[in-house]
């Protein structure tokens, strides 16, 4: 690449840096955060016996009057002596797995409308909060979104995170607690729209986040729209 359009390329770089979010294309309509508990998917056991016998009671018609009728028969193919070994080790695999517990935590979220013409992708944000009691004490929870939003739609984005409003105070005590413990403030810190534009606030900077990012988009992501950073 030539040297002009290096430049070239860094000084259009500057400018949608500088530019920011001066016109607000992301404005953020309402948000929030609370307490709440991750529940655990059941990890079910491995097959590890030999197949059960085929009998008659399988096929298809008899299985499925069994299925509909309402005294609930027990499946006769359990009762093979390959059906009740199968059913014997089936629970002796299941005593042995290892079971998931539920996670307590925190869900922040905060509701955005597009108000620029392109499809936005991708969407940084974080929320903030400077504890009234020690101003000094800022923490900030960052969050990385996948998503789609058209122009002119709202989107809520929302996240799961275990970490809490502060470092310094037990989630008891932010539960119980009636007073107001915070100043409260979100903002999006960058947009990536499905032209491959980029809008980025000026004083925030993607490397400082790299690694985080790295962990966050480390495993398949199953349904859920942002992950923590």
């Amino acid at each position: 690449m030539k040297i002009s359009a290096v430049i070239k390329l860094l000084f259009m770089l500057l400018i949608v840096s500088s530019a920011g979010f001066a016109q607000d294309p992301l404005p953020v309509l309402r948000s929030g955060w609370e307490a709440a508990i991750k529940k655990a998917q059941k990890v079910e056991a491995p097959q590890t016996g030999p197949a059960k016998q085929v009998i008659v009671e399988d096929t298809v018609g008899l299985r499925t009057a069994r299925e509909f009728s309402t005294d609930h028969p027990t499946d006769p193919s359990q009762q093979t002596p390959d059906g009740r070994r199968a059913v014997i080790e089936h629970n002796e695999q299941e005593a042995k797995t290892v079971q998931p517990t539920n996670v307590k935590g925190f869900t922040y979220s905060a509701t955005v409308r597009n108000e620029g013409t392109k499809t936005v992708k991708v969407v940084f944000w974080e929320y903030q909060f400077t504890e009234i009691a020690n101003p000094k004490n800022v923490i900030r929870r960052q969050f990385l979104c996948s998503l789609n939003i058209k122009k002119g739609a709202e989107f809520e984005l929302a996240a799961f995170s275990t970490l809490g409003p502060t470092d310094t105070i037990a989630a008891a005590s932010l539960a119980s607690s009636k007073d107001k413990l915070f100043d409260e403030k979100v903002q999006v810190n960058r947009i990536e729209y499905a032209d491959g534009e980029i809008l980025q606030r000026g004083t925030w900077k993607l490397a400082d986040v790299k690694d985080a990012v790295t962990r966050a988009t480390a495993t398949a992501w199953s349904g859920e729209v942002c992950r923590p950073l």
